[in-house]
């Protein structure tokens, strides 16, 4: 027998329950758009070109981290001009280090009523690289800090570089969490198993993208944007044709869809996508949990 996580079995796609989301679409659609800091000098970062993370230099990698700092400091910025007149909204994956770096930032998702997911402290380490007790303390100092920014404890994470431990799913269970993004294994929403009672696995894209596709495929902007609406397409005429539900995430990260050039072409799938509220449901991770939650039992896989 091969090694097993033990988390979930196996389900054949066709045996799915033909459930619906709210308004009686077949197709959930929401963005991820991934508020990430990094630290100046030291630790994990994607990369614009080789820089000292690949061995392309040492530090301190100023063009890479002020690549990355452009997200914060304007692209950000564009993508929430973008969002406010398509009015869709967002679940926001924030590295807890942006209520310091950038406070205003954070206010701005708040004040449009986005949801805020735990997205660790900073996207310059790995939670997978500490022992269980330290990646407690990370899961629970972003935790704390969600909290009191926003009144309420975030009930979705994704991880920093969607890395995992053995044992992270029973410590955001243990923590109070709700749903994670870290696993893309399936179209729609799955219960794990956890020591503390099932955790709801939300599909977050792999492919639909940003990162996978722009940093590692080298895909232009008219390619990524391309992506996102054939995703769609593919996925209407799926649901149409068999009624089996879906969940569409866009990963998004506002240092490499803010660029001008990028903006532009995504702002055309999105309106694309927005056009089509009538067919589908747009809505956010958290979105996605509630309605899950009153669903007959057996519904979820």
């Amino acid at each position: 027998m091969l090694p097993s996580h033990g988390r979930y079995g196996y389900t054949p796609w066709p045996e799915r329950a033909r459930y619906a989301w709210p308004g009686r679409a077949r197709l959930a659609v929401y963005l991820g758009v991934n508020l990430e800091h990094f630290a100046f000098g030291e630790g994990l970062g994607a990369e614009l070109a080789p820089g000292a993370n690949s061995g392309g230099g040492p530090q301190p990698d100023v063009l890479n981290y002020a690549w990355r700092d452009y997200g914060n400091r304007v692209g950000a910025w564009r993508l929430l001009e973008l969002l406010d007149a398509l009015a869709l909204p967002a679940t926001v994956l924030l590295n807890s280090a942006l209520y310091d770096y950038a406070p205003a930032l954070v206010a701005a998702h708040r004040a449009r009523g986005d949801e805020i997911a735990g997205h660790g402290r900073t996207n310059s380490e790995r939670q997978s690289m500490l022992d269980e007790g330290s990646e407690r303390v990370l899961i629970a100092e972003s935790t704390a800090a969600i909290a009191r920014h926003e009144g309420v404890a975030p009930r979705g994470w994704l991880s920093p570089w969607i890395a995992e431990s053995r044992v992270t799913p029973d410590l955001l269970a243990e923590a109070g969490y709700r749903y994670t993004l870290n696993w893309c294994m399936d179209d729609q929403p799955v219960w794990m198993a956890t020591r503390a009672g099932p955790l709801l696995a939300i599909p977050y894209p792999q492919e639909v993208n940003d990162i996978p596709a722009v940093v590692a495929r080298k895909d232009g902007a008219d390619a990524f944007a391309a992506m996102v609406l054939s995703d769609f397409e593919e996925r209407l005429e799926q649901v149409a044709r068999d009624g089996i539900p879906q969940v569409m995430g866009i990963a998004l990260h506002p240092y490499i869809i803010g660029q001008p050039y990028r903006l532009r072409a995504l702002r055309g799938a999105l309106s694309a996508i927005a056009a089509r509220r009538g067919e589908v449901w747009i809505t956010t991770a958290g979105g996605v949990l509630d309605h899950v939650l009153t669903l007959p039992e057996g519904s979820v896989a």
